[in-house]
Formats: C-alpha cells, sequence, structure tokens
C-alpha cells in the first residue's frame, strides 16, 4: 500500500491546528490508519485538540478488542471525546477547545471511515467521489432545501460545524463503507483543502498518480495558490489490488 500525509500552516494562519496520522502497518487488530484532524480553539487550544485526540485515539484502538473496524472506532472516538472534554475542563486555556475527525482504515477490499465534523474523505479515479457527508450548519440547510450551495449565504457560513470531538458529551460518528477497486486513490483532507480547491482540480490533481507525495504536495500547492486562507492537511494512500485481496 502507497500512501503519504502532510499538513501545511496555510499563507494566513500563525498556529497549524492541523494533524495527521497514517500506519500501513497493523495497529491492535486494525491492518492499517488514517486520520486527519482539524482542531479549533483560542490560542494553540486548536493545535493541542487535534494533536491529542490523534495520538490518544490511536492508543485506544492499539488496545482494543474485538476485530470489527467500525465497533473498534466507534468506541474509540467515544472514549477521546470524553477524554478531551476532561482535558479542557482542567485547563482553563484549552476551554472550548474541539477538532474534526475523519478516520479509515482498509478491511479486504472494504474501506472503513468514520467522521465528525467538515474534514472530509474521497474517493478518486477517474471521478471524484466524496464519501463523508459534512457535519456543518450549510450541509444541513441543504438537506433540507433551504439554502441552495455555493449561494452568497453558503459561503458566509459554510466554516460553521455542528458536530466536533470535545463539543459535547456523547459525539455521534457517521460510519460508511466502500469497496475499493483497482487503481482508487483515496484522500482525506481539512477544509483547508476542500474550501480552496475545487472538487475537478483535486481530481485532475491526484487522479493516475504514482507519486503520492508529489500529489500532496501539488495539492497543498494549489490551496495556496488559491489564497491559503487555513491550514492544510492532506493524507493519500492507494491500496495494492493484490494487497486488497490478501487481507
Amino acid at each position: 500500500m502507497k500512501a503519504y500525509a502532510m499538513t501545511d500552516r496555510g499563507r494566513k494562519r500563525q498556529i497549524n491546528q492541523d494533524s495527521v496520522y497514517y500506519s500501513t502497518f497493523p495497529v491492535g487488530n486494525i491492518p492499517n490508519l488514517f486520520i486527519v484532524a482539524d482542531g479549533m480553539g483560542g490560542h494553540q487550544a486548536g493545535d493541542f485538540a487535534s494533536k491529542y485526540t490523534i495520538d490518544n485515539l490511536v492508543r485506544l484502538i492499539e488496545a482494543a478488542e474485538g476485530n470489527n473496524p467500525i465497533t473498534i472506532l466507534n468506541d474509540s472516538i467515544r472514549q477521546v471525546n470524553g477524554m478531551l472534554l476532561e482535558r479542557a475542563s482542567g485547563d482553563e486555556k484549552l476551554a472550548g477547545m474541539g477538532t474534526t475527525l475523519v478516520a479509515a482504515c482498509v478491511m479486504g477490499s472494504v474501506l472503513c471511515v468514520a467522521n465528525v465534523g467538515d474534514s472530509r474523505l474521497y474517493v478518486i479515479q477517474d471521478e471524484i467521489r466524496q464519501i463523508t457527508r459534512d457535519h456543518s450548519l450549510v450541509e444541513e440547510l441543504i438537506q433540507r432545501g433551504e439554502m441552495e450551495r455555493g449561494s452568497e449565504a453558503y459561503h458566509e457560513h459554510k466554516n460553521i460545524i455542528t458536530r466536533a470531538i470535545g463539543a459535547r458529551s456523547g459525539v455521534f460518528a457517521d460510519f460508511f463503507e466502500v469497496t475499493l477497486e483497482e487503481g482508487d486513490t483515496v484522500l482525506m483532507c481539512s477544509d483547508g483543502l476542500s474550501n480552496m480547491v475545487p472538487d475537478d482540480t483535486i481530481r485532475e490533481i491526484v487522479a493516475g498518480r504514482e507519486d503520492l507525495r508529489a500529489a500532496a504536495e501539488d495539492l497543498i500547492e494549489e490551496a495556496n495558490n488559491n489564497g491559503g486562507r487555513d491550514n492544510i492537511a492532506v493524507v493519500l494512500f492507494r491500496p495494492n489490488v493484490d494487497e486488497v485481496k490478501e487481507w
């Protein structure tokens, strides 16, 4: 399996609050693991939130029993949400912090995905498919038919998220399962990429690229060239068809 991950501060932010993690080797009973977290909060609190969440989520997954990836991810996300809430309550400087989270693993030919917030996961080949659904105010209004995507109101309110790790007790993640095909590339990213680079451009940059590091660097360069208004996180991975059959 090929994989690469990187973050960038962008052109406008002083602190990088995005964090990434990936392992193409087993993490506990999961054969691989990929994570993006986009932190939020006051001075350095968002930076702390994203790193703390990833570090502890990995630790919880390593210790988890059973072999159902959805169950493992669900239980671990609920636990890390409580841990982040407790950590924030004990430190005034960290009060109000939180983070988005998108986590994924490949089991057999199936991609298992967990999502909280508006960080995204795409599957890219001839087309680009957004697998996750943003937990955002504008997405909820669009689903109810009360807002048009791309409207002035959409752009004014698109950064308001409705779910986050650490925002409240009892967080609920959405889960998705996707059957991967030979040649599929998976992209996970923060909104610093998806808000700055159109989906079609993302597909043009990623599709068919053998060098995932170069593709990640090109995605970040494109986001920065378009303004770089936020931190940017990118995780790219592509299972080999032989590996997909083997698992």
